[in-house]
Parts: structure tokens; C-alpha cells; sequence
């Protein structure tokens, strides 16, 4: 997966017109349509069909569900338990704060979780839980870049903007045999 750190928020040179050509892609899964939106640059979100804060789609560019092959294959695989990480180019839009969360939920390992104050230290002030809560909200590339692994203090499912349905299916997913067979219920 390309570094999320590696994109400049303002490149400071002009984009050819193949680079600023937006196209989207709708595709199903398990867990309903997802929406794959992105330039020549990369993949710029991945949305559910009710996904929360999600643009209106005319900032989606033509839709040409023949676009995003490979972003379709590798989420078929994590959904049929064969990738554990995606290998993609991604080109998420969004501020330095921001991006350095969303480059911390990368890093998190399948089936793991994480709270957003560990998520707060990691980035070395435990009081930015609050704004590290806001950033994993804004995450556009949904189970690609696994804002889902975060869950309260207290192990608690937080908000999703999937829906805490899908959160719980995807953590469900990720879950080890070992883990499915000590839970109690």
C-alpha cells in the first residue's frame, strides 16, 4: 500500500488532465455496494452505499464500473479471508492531521484493534483522542485503510460510518478461530 505520508497536500505543480480525471466504479459485497472513487493517481475513497459524510456522487467523476479491477479483486479476497493487506495506490484527500491518522489505522494489524487514545499516543499526545476520533471518521477509503479496528477505551463498539452492523461484520471476519472459539456466545 502506497504510503499515505508520501502525497503532499498541495503538490504545488499542476496535475495533467488524466491526473485530475475523476471515475468511480460501483461494485457489491458482502456487506452491500461499495463505491470505488480515484484518478491515475490512486484510489481516493471507497464508500458504502450508506456510508456517513459521503460527498454527493457528481464529485465522483463518469462512472465506469470497468475502472478500480484491482481494488475489486483485493477487497473480494479480504472478504473471502485470503488478504490480510491491501496493495494499492491510494491517493486519499484530506489534511496532514488527517493523514497521519489514517496512516496509523493502516498500520494496525488484521483481526486487532485499537482505542483512539492509543491512536492519540502513537501520535504523541494522548488529548488528541477527540480529534483522532474526528480524522478516523473522515477516513474515505473504508476497509481499505481499516478505521473499523478502532473501538473504545473500553473495547466498546464505537461509530462507524459503515454502520456499527458492518463494523461488527468486519471485525467478525478478521476474527482468529482461536478467538471465535472462546467467546461464549
Amino acid at each position: 500500500m502506497s504510503d499515505l505520508l508520501d502525497r503532499p497536500e498541495d503538490p504545488g505543480t499542476p496535475e495533467t488532465p488524466a491526473e485530475r480525471t475523476v471515475r468511480h466504479a460501483v461494485f457489491d459485497s458482502p456487506v452491500g455496494e461499495l463505491t470505488a472513487v480515484g484518478t491515475a493517481d490512486g484510489l481516493r475513497a471507497l464508500y458504502f452505499d450508506a456510508h456517513r459524510r459521503r460527498p454527493t456522487g457528481e464529485t465522483f467523476g463518469e462512472r465506469d464500473d470497468d475502472a478500480f479491477e484491482e481494488v475489486r479483486v483485493q477487497v473480494g479476497e479480504y472478504f473471502a479471508g485470503t488478504r490480510r493487506d491491501f496493495d494499492l495506490d491510494l491517493a486519499p484527500v484530506g489534511d496532514g492531521f488527517q493523514k497521519k491518522v489514517w496512516a496509523l489505522l493502516a498500520q494496525i494489524p488484521y483481526g486487532e484493534t485499537r482505542s483512539y487514545g492509543d491512536l492519540a499516543l502513537a501520535l504523541g499526545d494522548r488529548n488528541l483522542a477527540r480529534a483522532v476520533g474526528a480524522a478516523n471518521g473522515q477516513n474515505p477509503l473504508s476497509i481499505v485503510v481499516p478505521c473499523h479496528r478502532v473501538v473504545g477505551a473500553d473495547g466498546s463498539l464505537t461509530g462507524y460510518a459503515g454502520g456499527l452492523e458492518r463494523k461488527r461484520f468486519l471485525l467478525a471476519l478478521e476474527e482468529s478461530d482461536e478467538t471465535r472459539a472462546s467467546r461464549l456466545f
